[in-house]
């Protein structure tokens, strides 16, 4: 089974030290967010300033990767997407088709992000969940009509803390969107407490452009390596390969230290199934 690792894993190094350590590991994938020290612009739930990052220095850091053999399955975004304030939205999309037309030069098929939050009020809130979600709705029906003029595909990924919080409500989504752009960036972690692994693929294996690699406990807030939360590894690889056999899975929440020992993590519960 091939495996990949968020670029983000690696904040302490520059994309060439990063793509030489995937490379010589082994690993086939990255998520690609600009996080390393040459390139420090990824800002979570929020945007960054992009005018250093040109057409030019998109294409040398893309072709550090694939230098090394290193396929770049997405550009990770990941901003905030029902932003309530309307100008702050507007330069999020803005920031978000940015991305769009660098991963469309570089030739990388999707750009990925959650739905994004509000700090201090995440989650589903009765009095502003109806809001939100036809705010995110908007805000992707926008975005998709952008990537299809881009020729890219938008990953979201769906979590238990957001206004899409488990894999019907995610397919719900996608049809009321109405668009082939908008795909699944499955963490069968951001789901496990709301979503059977078995219901993760019912809903969204046709959907699913492709996977994080990473755990949690049911009751937890937040995620853990694989292996060290509640994720039924065997069953969900089982579903892997009968449903979306080749689709890219790159690990999350691992880091310099760790990142192939958990690997090893995934590849012995391939085995075990």
């Amino acid at each position: 089974m091939d495996i990949g690792v968020v670029s983000r894993s690696f904040p302490q190094l520059t994309n060439e030290e990063a793509a030489g350590l995937l490379a010589a590991n082994g690993f086939r994938w990255t998520e690609l967010c600009f996080s390393q020290t040459d390139s420090k612009y990824w800002v979570y739930n929020g945007r960054s300033d992009l005018s250093g990052m040109t057409d030019g220095e998109s294409r040398r850091i893309v072709e550090t990767y694939r230098r090394h053999g290193i396929e770049v399955a997405a550009l990770g975004v990941f901003t905030n997407l029902i932003e309530p304030d309307d100008v702050e939205l507007e330069r999020n999309i803005a920031y978000f088709e940015r991305h769009m037309e660098l991963a469309a030069l570089n030739g990388i098929p999707c750009v990925a992000t959650e739905c994004g939050f509000v700090h201090g009020s995440r989650g589903i809130i009765a009095e502003l969940y109806e809001s939100r979600f036809a705010r995110l709705a908007d805000s992707l029906r926008r975005l998709t009509a952008l990537a299809e003029g881009y020729g890219v595909d938008l990953a979201l990924e769906p979590c238990a803390l957001d206004v899409v919080p488990s894999a019907k409500r995610m397919a719900d989504l996608i049809a009321q969107v109405g668009s082939r752009r908008l795909k699944v960036l499955l963490d069968p972690a951001n789901l496990i407490a709301n979503s059977s692994e078995d219901d993760m693929f019912r809903y969204l294996a046709p959907h699913i452009a492709y996977f994080h690699g990473k755990d949690r406990k049911v009751n937890d807030a937040y995620g853990r390596a694989v292996g060290d939360g509640d994720i039924d590894w065997s069953r969900f690889l089982d579903l892997y390969h009968s449903h979306t056999e080749g689709v890219p899975f790159i690990l999350e929440y691992v880091n310099i230290d760790n990142f192939c020992a958990i690997r090893d993590r995934v590849l012995q519960a391939d085995k075990s199934r």
